[in-house]
């Protein structure tokens, strides 16, 4: 690990300050993933500005229903807070299917926002990779690409976003508070993120010196009926193969009024998937795998994983079926 400064921020303007002036300059909050890319040789700042004491540590009811999140809020809190699990189970979910318990007493929701690919060429720093080192190739996409990209990949990258978090936001449409140089804004998370085309190594919009300090959830009375199901390879502490946040207003009919899908473990960001919203507005049980190969009818697996086609659409399948039941049961 190569020597850096480290300095406690006193206030979100002086981090902000202290970073944006210094092109070698990262943030610091848990450093659950920034540590390990220190010890891997991939990150290589020569200064971290601690945000971890900022105060952003709450979970606050909006006035008009819905929910403000901390970025420092810890993982776990998120997800065993009242109002998240009683207006947005979809959220609570997700974090408990991430991570292990360890993790997630100690992440916060800027850091899972942030954090970084687990493609194992982006980790090894003896590969090319054009995320890691731009211009360099990458060797996933003719190597072990079983974990990778089957919507919105590029020929320099097809890695995907690991955050399970982000793919229940993404449908939720959570808006991201951000400070920056030039003051404050919003973005969706869907905005948030971006598809890596010619700069892989841009996860996000955000420019040097942007701090991420709270989540915003907006009302959405359809969410109190919500679900995540991840697909994974052993039950504990693995990155989805193919997840599905989504959560559906019924009619009286029986048929859907309104859909949120999002589907995680399928491209460089969490995939809002909107063709099969669309799809899936008056639909019925039997529409359900037709809205879903709706979406991924733009799907471009790679030689070792055409499985993801079907392992989503049956995933999305499922947790469509599973939320209509409980409407009925309701």
């Amino acid at each position: 690990m190569r020597p850096f400064e480290y300095r406690r921020a006193e206030d979100a303007g002086g981090a902000v300050t202290a970073v944006a002036e210094r092109p070698g300059a990262m943030f610091l909050g848990a450093g659950t993933n920034l540590v390990d890319h220190l010890k891997l040789g991939i990150a290589h700042p020569d200064l971290l500005v601690d945000v971890s004491r900022l105060p952003y540590d709450t979970i606050e009811a909006r006035p008009d229903g819905g929910l403000r999140i901390g970025s420092a809020v810890r993982n776990s809190d998120v997800a065993a807070h009242p109002l998240v699990r009683q207006r947005y189970p979809v959220l609570a979910a997700a974090l408990l299917a991430g991570a292990s318990g360890q993790l997630r007493n100690l992440a916060t929701t800027g850091g899972n926002l942030l954090q970084r690919t687990r493609c194992p060429y982006f980790q090894d720093v003896t590969t090319p990779c054009n995320k890691r080192d731009p211009g360099t190739g990458c060797s996933a996409l003719e190597g072990h690409n079983k974990d990778h990209a089957i919507l919105g990949a590029s020929e320099q990258c097809v890695a995907v976003h690991p955050s399970d978090m982000a793919v229940a936001l993404a449908a939720l449409d959570a808006e991201v508070r951000i400070l920056g140089p030039a003051g404050e804004r919003t973005l969706t998370v869907t905005e948030l993120y971006r598809l890596p085309g010619d700069e892989p190594q841009r996860d996000t919009v955000l420019d040097h010196g942007d701090l991420i300090t709270a989540v915003d959830l907006p009302p959405l009375p359809m969410a109190a009926r919500s679900a995540y199901r991840k697909v994974r390879e052993r039950a504990s502490f693995a990155f989805a193969l193919v997840s599905v946040a989504a959560a559906v207003e019924m009619g009286d009919d029986g048929s859907i009024v309104s859909a949120r899908v999002a589907f995680g473990g399928v491209a460089h960001k969490p995939w809002r998937a909107r063709r099969a919203e669309e799809a899936l507005r008056g639909a019925r049980p039997e529409d359900f795998r037709a809205a879903a190969d709706a979406e991924l009818a733009e799907a471009r697996p790679l030689a070792h994983n055409a499985f993801k086609v079907p392992m989503a659409r049956n995933t999305l399948v499922a947790v469509l079926h599973d939320l209509a039941r409980e409407e009925e049961r309701a």
